[in-house]
């Protein structure tokens, strides 16, 4: 078909595409883009990876503290040196995720199974794409455009930097192929991520059985007071079941693997 002749047809023009009258097809688009890409690559499971962009790698928050002249302010200073401290999430997030890639890869499936998948973006996003890449499996990410933030990291695989507009849309792709998941200390968006699934589970929304490792006690118990809520009566104490905290990459390894051997999980099912 010319091009001449597609203007005449509606799904070809942009204008009515980006109207809040094309807004259902865009939606439908960041369901049946993505299905295609990950159907091409026969992927059928995923372990998702959440956490801040904003983590940096131990030898980037190194080189940054140390470059700090005299001039600079305590506030600076403070910050790089906590920049250091977090750097451990970045370097084993990556470790972890090669961990994961390689047993993944030696199961004895040949389809895609228990990919790992992240933000795409950097910080401990990028550390999970990378540590996929450094085990030479592939790994998916489901970037998001944004106005401050990179969004596609380099260490995606070819076909797999899936972008998307809508949230929503976002989300439902980061859950449904999910067979595990790993939170890493993040901000708003982690936050976010994480008691959505929580909340999504405890109302039996998703009914399949998920291990879920909230990584770093000192951030998670800092950051959420969980007992507190328990004695408020907001949860029940059986809630803190839903997940698994830990601070370290075999423990986080062995939960996973032994709870995806013990369910059999499989299939992209609810």
């Amino acid at each position: 078909m010319s091009k001449d002749k597609r203007k005449n047809r509606f799904y070809y023009n942009e204008d009515f595409l980006g109207s809040p009258q094309g807004r259902s097809m865009r939606i439908l688009s960041e369901y049946y883009g993505p299905l295609k890409n990950i159907t091409e690559n026969k992927i059928h499971d995923t372990i998702v990876f959440f956490g801040s962009a904003r983590i940096k790698s131990e030898s980037e928050s190194t080189e940054i503290l140390s470059r700090l002249g005299s001039s600079a302010s305590n506030q600076e200073k403070k910050r790089a040196q906590k920049d250091v401290e977090m750097s451990r999430f970045y370097e084993e997030a990556r470790q972890l995720s090669k961990k994961l890639t390689l047993w993944s890869k030696n199961l004895d499936d040949k389809k895609s199974r228990y990919i790992i998948t992240s933000g795409g973006g950097g910080g401990i996003m990028e550390a999970a794409n990378k540590g996929a890449k450094e085990a030479n499996g592939i790994s998916v990410g489901l970037t998001i455009s944004l106005p401050f933030e990179a969004t596609s990291n380099q260490y995606i695989s070819d076909g797999l930097d899936l972008k998307f507009h809508y949230f929503f849309m976002r989300k439902f792709w980061f859950i449904y192929l999910a067979k595990a998941l790993v939170v890493w200390p993040g901000g708003f968006g982690t936050l976010d991520e994480v008691m959505e699934l929580l909340t999504l589970i405890q109302t039996e929304k998703i009914k399949k059985k998920l291990p879920i490792v909230l990584y770093g006690s000192d951030f998670w118990n800092n950051v959420i007071n969980w007992d507190y809520l328990v004695d408020c009566g907001t949860i029940s104490e059986s809630d803190l079941d839903l997940f698994h905290i830990s601070d370290d990459i075999d423990d986080s390894y062995d939960y996973i693997t032994k709870y995806i051997k013990a369910y059999k999980l499989t299939g992209p099912n609810f």
